[in-house]
């Protein structure tokens, strides 16, 4: 029997992480990330760019996980970041450079807060959010395709970080 809801067997659990979204603007992968977010018990979304709108059909992906996830709407990720950073938080972006690393090779520390930065679903993490990170991630990929959709990456990525810290 499928359980619903109200019947599965999942243990609440949130985790130290921000998810900061770097002008992802698409509606429906803010909605499928409110899912995410709220599906891995993250800290904090953290929405920024100027185009921002959590209109008609966000709310239709979401499906109501807006109403619990705790969000935020900011115009600038490199200020959203940067003060992070000072807070003590790990910066790690998720974006394939010269110089990333699988995540699957990263060791992520159960004691330090984790800002995960995903970026705009055409151009990426931008230059000035990868020169600050600590981190650069990337997800190995065995196809002919060099990119994946956002939401995608980022199930991927918070997988394999709340794996390591639980």
């Amino acid at each position: 029997m499928q359980l619903t809801h109200d019947t599965n067997k999942f243990e609440k659990h949130f985790f130290p992480i921000c998810l900061v979204c770097d002008n992802v603007t698409n509606a429906p992968n803010i909605g499928s990330l409110f899912r995410t977010a709220d599906a891995f018990g993250i800290e904090k979304l953290i929405l920024c760019g100027d185009d921002i709108v959590l209109g008609r059909k966000m709310i239709k992906t979401a499906r109501a996980t807006e109403k619990v996830v705790n969000y935020e709407i900011c115009k600038s990720a490199i200020e959203v970041i940067n003060h992070l950073k000072a807070k003590g938080y790990q910066i790690i972006s998720l974006e394939i450079t010269n110089n990333s690393r699988p995540i699957n090779t990263i060791q992520f520390l159960k004691n330090t807060p984790i800002a995960l930065i995903i970026g705009d679903e055409n151009f990426g993490v931008s230059e000035a959010i990868l020169n600050t990170s600590d981190t650069i991630a990337h997800i190995n990929m065995y196809g002919q395709n060099s990119s994946m959709n956002v939401v995608q990456a980022t199930n991927i990525a918070l997988y394999e970080i709340t794996k390591q810290l639980l």
